[in-house]
C-alpha cells in the first residue's frame, strides 16, 4: 500500500512546479535552465475572489550570474491567468527542449 503513494511537493502543472510569491508565480524550476515568472498586473473582483485581467509572462535564463534585465529571454502580456499559463507552457517546453 505504501509504495503506491507518491510523494507531492507542491502544486504542478504539465510536469513542472509551480511557486507563488504575493503576485509572483514561478514556472519550473531552478535546476533548469529556464524559468517562467508571471506577474498579476491587474485584477477585478468577481463575486468574493480576485481575478487576474492583466498578467506579464516572462521566459527567463536561471543563471543567477546575469543581471535580471539579461536573463529575460521572452516576454508578452495577457489578459487572463489562464492565457497566461498557456502560453507560458509552450514557451518552457520549447525552451527546455532547445526550440527556442
Amino acid at each position: 500500500m505504501a509504495e503506491s503513494m507518491e510523494k507531492t511537493s507542491g502544486l504542478t502543472y504539465k510536469g513542472h512546479p509551480l511557486r507563488r510569491v504575493d503576485n509572483l508565480i514561478y514556472y519550473g524550476t531552478m535546476a533548469e535552465k529556464y524559468i517562467i515568472m508571471m506577474q498579476v498586473m491587474d485584477s477585478k473582483k468577481v463575486q468574493d475572489m480576485n481575478v487576474a485581467t492583466k498578467v506579464s509572462v516572462q521566459l527567463q535564463l536561471t543563471d543567477p550570474d546575469l543581471k535580471s534585465r539579461d536573463r529575460v529571454v521572452k516576454k508578452s502580456e495577457r489578459e487572463s491567468l489562464y492565457e497566461a499559463m498557456d502560453i507560458s507552457a509552450v514557451w518552457l517546453e520549447r525552451a527546455l527542449a532547445g526550440k527556442l
